[in-house]
């Protein structure tokens, strides 16, 4: 991580917060020994008392990228678990991703079940945000992907939703000026949506962060439980699994499974914002002892995708939103923005960060 991050804080020896943030607050706390071991079998013993005459245990949202693949491995192989898969089609699947997905299902023999947003509100929502010129242009996905699992979860009583999320390779929490907003805030969406959006949203799934952390999860019951963090989990390594057991192929880098997310992380969000979120994810990589400093630096001296590959992507982005590529390039060109300039709930949301990091239910990074 660098001053590209405008919060981060250097000591007298030239070392970053983040580092002494791992190991002083995430190391102590993450065992994947015995301990670790021990505490993923007491989870799957509840989980499968809890789906005790039901069709499945738990719910695991999948993407069709690593992480949520490899978790559904280990509640299925390791675990012993009866979960569903739960996917959420929102445009932006690569031929990558759907394929990835349907050979996890068929190779654990799991049942899936797909949410497809609907397309003209999907593009709706997208549009407004682009207009809205903030640097997070990737919640609209990320809340979908979230409110709709959350939706289908209370609707069908399941009690465990298993995430792919761990600190092997995301314990550096991307800054918040760089897209980072954490969680979901439905006033933030509405703002923009109200001012920017043609269309109703009608059935666009919006649950909201107090709603999902404190409703469903004090009132309801429901509990988030991250079987990568209990766990030796090392990226190559479930790499090569994964290929070896079900053919399953990587991604060039992290987010890669959706075509939009792909777009806006290595050009759009570089290229308007100056802001690299592979600094965040080789960052990660960097402290697990995954990756060398020299490496990641090497990565980030150039983009992931060709510039030729871009400026095709740049078409097809314009075309599917249903925008000339001249109308999208006057919004990339257009004066930058931020999420403090319109309505949102970030004190409250900052609040309950510093909350549960008190509490120690939060190990990364919040400033």
């Amino acid at each position: 991580m660098d001053t590209s991050d405008p919060n981060i804080v250097f000591d007298e020896n030239g070392i970053s917060d983040y580092y002494h943030n791992f190991h002083k607050v995430i190391v102590p706390n993450w065992d994947t020994g015995e301990k670790g071991n021990a505490t993923l079998m007491r989870y799957a013993a509840r989980i499968r008392e809890a789906g005790k005459g039901k069709d499945f245990d738990c719910i695991i949202g999948v993407s069709g990228g690593l992480d949520s693949s490899y978790a559904a491995y280990v509640a299925k192989e390791i675990m012993g678990l009866r979960p569903l898969l739960f996917h959420v089609d929102a445009g932006w699947n690569t031929d990558r991703a759907v394929s990835n997905i349907e050979k996890i299902c068929n190779g654990l023999n799991l049942d899936l079940y797909t949410e497809v947003i609907d397309w003209e509100e999907m593009k709706d929502l997208q549009v407004a945000f682009l207009k809205s010129q903030i640097a997070d242009q990737d919640l609209p996905q990320d809340y979908a992907f979230f409110s709709a699992l959350y939706q289908y979860a209370r609707k069908n009583k399941v009690k465990y939703i298993i995430t792919g999320s761990n600190y092997s390779t995301e314990c550096c929490r991307e800054p918040l000026e760089w897209g980072g907003f954490p969680g979901i805030d439905t006033v933030l969406v509405r703002d923009i949506h109200s001012k920017f959006g043609k269309h109703p949203l009608k059935t666009f799934p919006l649950i909201d962060i107090l709603q999902y952390k404190l409703y469903y999860r004090y009132i309801l019951g429901m509990k988030v439980v991250k079987p990568l963090d209990m766990i030796p989990y090392l990226k190559k390594d479930a790499e090569k699994l994964l290929s070896e057991k079900f053919n399953w192929e990587p991604f060039r880098h992290k987010h890669h499974e959706s075509r939009f997310t792909r777009f806006y992380e290595d050009f759009w969000l570089p290229a308007k914002f100056g802001f690299h979120k592979r600094r965040a994810h080789f960052s990660s990589l960097i402290l697990t002892g995954q990756m060398t400093r020299e490496a990641a630096l090497s990565r980030i001296s150039t983009t992931e995708l060709s510039a030729s590959r871009l400026n095709h992507e740049f078409e097809y982005v314009a075309c599917k939103l249903d925008l000339t590529t001249e109308e999208l390039r006057e919004i990339f060109n257009g004066e930058n923005k931020t999420f403090h300039d319109y309505r949102n709930k970030i004190k409250i949301i900052n609040f309950g960060a510093v909350m549960m990091q008190k509490l120690g239910l939060e190990k990364r990074l919040f400033r």
